[in-house]
């Protein structure tokens, strides 16, 4: 059986909406939920449709408490204006049939407004998860939003009730938020010729997701706030091309992009790197990440007190060791060979005839399958989860312990919280994510080019000219030390190669910390990545 999934890791012409200030004035949450309103809720509509209801709400975020509206709801996307399209003829007007429906998506949201009416000049912040195929439940349920779900740190969650409590690290003491659902996942539905290819790809995702952040900043008034895109995951490929897109589509330049587990160069995953032999440097960048799971689990065998200076170590070897002797290939002199085998069981705990056996060259499934035994296999998402292996003579991971550790809790509490409290979703089926491998166009085309690359997705481009061309844009990376779906240090490596002056270079930082590939899950964490990110927006927020 083959590993999971790469990055399992997440508009125009619609009724305009009414002022926010003016939002309680909004249908009961009974109808404004329904997609149609002439249709019923058993029945799937033709054409979709805009929805949102508006409640009240509080949170407390570091002993402040603060009042906010909530709107949740439905907003449809097309890949051109429905005006300039000619309508058709009427039926006694026109030969044959009608012609192919325009694709449209409507895509769900929640947003968070502090206060009790609108304040257009506060930041607002557009939110969101990668995957490609993942809605934006995890961000909303885990970091940001008023809510959050209790998980355990780095072991299974027992299965429900659940709790749902006050977050007091939600980030609206410093932004309005805006959680996004992708097309195809949370309520939102496809319709029209061709959807698919309309939605499903790295270039039609991220045009709907730059309609969408238009269309509902001229709905609520709010272009002149300062702007921040936040992606995780597939979310960071996302809003690299976004933050291009806006300025070149919409001449809305951002304060600011805000990365979390960051993937932008897909030649630098380690989920399958055999599959593009002479392309090695997946593996190193790779190393520190599985240098961090084998001291957590205590699989070193020579381990240090410290992890941080442990791992800037192991930095240095795989820059300036480790990938040169994967570089030499067939050349690599045995001796030179036989110490980097040492090296790297020193680093990593993997058996040294398994190293061999391995070419130096060891999968983020292999080392997941293999680190801890036959029978126990180490997290991807999060390394320092574990779970029972599901086939002891697999060669890698089947599955990823820390997904299925914490999935049902955020899904369960979202379902909950969205309809008992939003007032949101009556009818309708919540998807926290959707199975788009196989329609997916991963190809992009980069600013500049006149075509899609034949080749491994790499927005560095988009995001290097969104900062040329916005040369106040400020960028923040965070990532965590256990992520082996994006290697941290494949994130930092990725920023300290983008195609941009010296001067540029200072305008990115970088927070790491001791947790996987949602940060947000270890408390101390959640913490810091919201002090983290609310000073960057406090700093940004006049232009830099």
């Amino acid at each position: 059986m083959k590993k999971i999934s790469t990055l399992m890791l997440a508009a125009f012409a619609f009724a305009a909406f009414a002022p926010l200030h003016a939002a309680t004035a909004e249908a009961p949450a009974s109808s404004a939920t329904a997609p149609a309103d002439t249709e019923p809720l058993s029945l799937s509509p033709r054409f979709l449709s805009d929805a949102r209801s508006i409640t009240q709400g509080s949170v407390t975020v570091e002993g402040q408490k603060l009042d906010y509206q909530a709107e949740a709801g439905l907003l449809v996307v097309r890949p051109t204006d429905p005006l300039d399209i000619d309508p058709p003829l009427p039926a006694g007007e026109r030969e044959g049939p009608l012609p192919p429906q325009p694709p449209e998506a409507s895509m769900s949201y929640v947003a968070y407004f502090k206060g009790r009416t609108a304040d257009a000049s506060r930041p607002i912040t557009f939110i969101y998860n990668g995957g490609p195929g993942s809605a934006t439940v995890w961000l909303h349920m885990g970091a940001f939003g008023p809510k959050r779900v209790l998980t355990l740190t780095d072991s299974h969650t027992p299965a429900a009730p659940y709790r749902i409590v006050n977050n007091d690290h939600s980030l609206l003491d410093a932004s309005d938020l805006v959680f996004i659902d992708a097309p195809g996942t949370g309520f939102g539905h496809l319709r029209g010729a061709d959807k698919e290819k309309a939605f499903f790809g790295v270039d039609p995702d991220a045009h709907a997701f730059a309609q969408f952040i238009v269309e509902f900043l001229s709905r609520h008034g709010r272009w002149n706030s300062p702007k921040y895109l936040f992606g995780e995951s597939y979310g960071t490929t996302r809003s690299a091309v976004v933050a291009r897109l806006l300025q070149e589509d919409y001449s809305l330049d951002l304060n600011g992009v805000i990365l979390l587990s960051q993937i932008l160069a897909f030649d630098n995953s380690v989920d399958e790197p055999q599959l593009n032999p002479g392309v090695d440097q997946a593996y190193a960048l790779a190393l520190p990440t599985y240098a961090a799971t084998a001291w957590y689990h205590k699989r070193l065998p020579d381990p240090p007190a410290a992890l941080e200076p442990f791992l800037a170590e192991v930095e240095r070897f795989a820059l300036d060791e480790y990938l040169p002797a994967l570089a030499a290939g067939a050349k690599l002199d045995p001796q030179r060979r036989a110490a980097i085998v040492a090296q790297l069981h020193r680093y990593t705990g993997l058996p040294v005839d398994y190293l061999e056996r391995a070419n130096l060259r060891v999968t983020g499934g292999e080392f997941d399958k293999t680190l801890l035994g036959a029978d126990t296999t180490a997290g991807r998402l999060d390394s320092r989860f574990s779970g029972p292996t599901l086939d002891p003579l697999s060669q890698e991971a089947q599955y990823d312990p820390q997904s299925a550790a914490i999935s049902s809790a955020y899904v369960s509490a979202y379902n909950d919280y969205v309809r008992g409290t939003l007032k949101f979703g009556e009818g309708l089926r919540y998807k926290a994510s959707a199975r788009l491998w196989k329609t997916w166009d991963f190809q992009h085309q980069p600013p500049g080019y006149g075509a899609k690359v034949q080749g491994a997705t790499n927005v560095m481009p988009d995001l290097a000219v969104a900062m040329q061309r916005n040369p106040n844009l400020r960028v923040q990376m965070h990532g965590g030390y256990y992520d082996l779906a994006t290697p941290y240090f494949a994130a930092v490596f990725e920023l300290a190669q983008l195609p941009v002056q010296a001067s540029l270079q200072g305008h990115i930082e970088t927070h790491l910390y001791e947790s996987g590939h949602m940060v947000y899950a270890r408390d101390a964490d959640l913490k810091a990545l919201h002090d983290n990110t609310a000073d960057f927006i406090r700093r940004t927020r006049n232009g830099g």
